[in-house]
């Protein structure tokens, strides 16, 4: 393995532990949930952007409380 691809790794590595990249990957998939099961509601696939922003008002306050929650537990 070239000195760059094992950089290129590492760097990966250090990404995927770090707890902004864990906090975006959980909101991330929330998101995901949410446009699912609103999608499902609809009848039709909401799309990403309105499911984010339906989410962000609706939920995201809550989401990050209970997060921090069950962190500090």
């Amino acid at each position: 393995m070239s000195n760059a691809a094992k950089d290129s790794s590492s760097a990966n590595d250090l990404l995927k532990n770090s707890s902004l990249y864990r906090e975006f990957q959980a909101e991330r998939e929330e998101i995901l949930r949410h446009k699912w099961i609103e999608s499902e509601k609809a009848g039709r696939d909401i799309g990403f952007e309105q499911a984010l922003t339906d989410w962000i008002i609706k939920h995201r306050s809550t989401w990050r409380k209970n997060r921090q929650h069950a962190a500090s537990n």
